[in-house]
């Protein structure tokens, strides 16, 4: 029972997704086109067409989102979806602050990322999928994949190797102190 339940939280949320970038390619194409976006946002570099959001976005959600319910092996708890959503509202506002000429901001949103992943567990899923969701209307979908993917590895070896670095040196100033 458990299995249909969050196959079908599955199948619904990668529905909505599908539906929502077709909408939007449908839309930008009778619109002036479906745009192009340059690797390091160079004209002389490789153009991404957001056409590649059609496959990829319905395909990270179908298999982020079954991780994610695969993981939480019951129903999935409030933190999952209140992460989910910060991090969609983060991947906006970053998305907001390059569109509006606020270049400076999303320069600093980006490794404020890492200093986040002393924090919390932002390389999970749902960080991921909402972050890289939040930034696919003004990047198209690959560019804010890759972006993600580098940040999730980064923010994992932060949360699992630096961050517990104070703790240990607090337990040894401890038992140091103790001993004295």
């Amino acid at each position: 029972m458990k299995n249909s339940l969050h196959s079908s939280f599955q199948i619904k949320f990668t529905l909505l997704v599908t539906v929502i970038v077709w909408g939007l390619l449908i839309w930008q194409h009778f619109n002036g086109g479906v745009p192009n976006h340059y690797i390091l946002h160079r004209s002389d570099l490789a153009a991404i067409s957001n056409w590649w959001g059609a496959v990829l976005l319905p395909g990270l959600s179908w298999f982020l989102v079954g991780w994610i319910v695969r993981r939480e092996s019951g129903s999935i708890r409030k933190v999952v979806v209140i992460s989910f959503v910060g991090a969609l509202l983060y991947g906006i506002g970053l998305s907001v602050s390059y569109s509006f000429g606020l270049e400076s901001l999303a320069s600093l949103m980006g490794p404020a990322l890492l200093i986040l992943a002393l924090l919390l567990p932002i390389y999970r899923p749902e960080y991921y999928l909402g972050f890289v969701l939040g930034m696919s209307y003004t990047f198209g979908a690959v560019l804010p994949t890759v972006f993600a993917l580098i940040v999730a590895v980064l923010s994992a070896a932060i949360y699992h190797l630096i961050r517990p670095i104070p703790f240990w040196l607090w337990g040894l100033a401890r038992n140091g102190a103790g001993k004295g």
